[in-house]
């Protein structure tokens, strides 16, 4: 896999409002057990798991068992490949901003 195909298979997953807000959550509080994000989001628990499910295949969060629950957690490589885009991409905002 190229790295363009990589950003936009971490950008695709996080194209899903849900998703996104999953990833949000847990960048500020690692760690959260999957049934947690029922009560930030309008949507069923299976629903719930089947994002965490897409986002952990695409490499953008990890789970960790705890007991019966299982937690995820934003997986460092992952915000390093989504920071290492926004930093390859800033020379063209700062190029159109002048």
């Amino acid at each position: 896999m190229t790295n363009h195909q990589a950003d936009a298979a971490i950008l695709k997953t996080l194209g899903h409002p849900v998703r996104l807000g999953i990833v949000r959550a847990l960048a500020a509080q690692p760690e959260t057990c999957a049934c947690d994000f029922t009560e930030l989001f309008d949507v069923s628990q299976p629903t719930i798991s089947q994002h965490l499910k897409v986002l952990r295949e695409a490499g953008v969060v990890s789970s960790r068992r705890r007991g019966v629950q299982i937690c995820y957690s934003v997986r460092p490589e992952a915000v390093s490949a989504l920071r290492a885009l926004v930093e390859e991409l800033e020379p063209v905002r700062l190029a159109d901003a002048g």
